[in-house]
């Protein structure tokens, strides 16, 4: 098993558990946590649901790391980890956001792996 292959697997279970609590709200004490977050940093429910989206996108997309799908679920994985990063740092304490530098470092490797995909759309 490849490191991307792990990789892959990991932040696809992690995501896809994150992004159905976003879009659906299952787990009542995790979305309250959650919801309330967003609020502090000024964001609504509207935007966790998007969020959620993107999440579930870049999910599901790595998993084809043959195609252009692949780069562009970790881009996305890699965007919402960055701007979890960012909210953390800004709003909270940078312990909050270990969980999202994490995901964003495993996203960027994937992403660094399947880069050749993605610039090949521009040249």
């Amino acid at each position: 098993m490849t490191a991307v292959t792990l990789f892959v697997g990991l932040l696809s279970a992690f995501f896809l558990f994150a992004s159905s609590i976003k879009i659906f709200g299952w787990q009542k004490k995790i979305f309250e946590i959650q919801l309330g977050m967003f609020q502090s940093y000024g964001l609504n429910r509207q935007i966790m649901a998007l969020v959620g989206c993107v999440e579930l996108f870049g999910a599901i997309a790595i998993w084809f790391q043959s195609s252009l799908l692949g780069p562009l679920g970790a881009l996305a994985l890699l965007g919402t980890s960055l701007g979890a990063i960012a909210c953390h740092l800004i709003f909270d304490s940078w312990k909050d956001g270990v969980p999202a530098m994490i995901t964003a470092t495993l996203s960027a490797f994937i992403l660094w792996s399947g880069l050749d995909k993605l610039l090949g759309l521009i040249g």
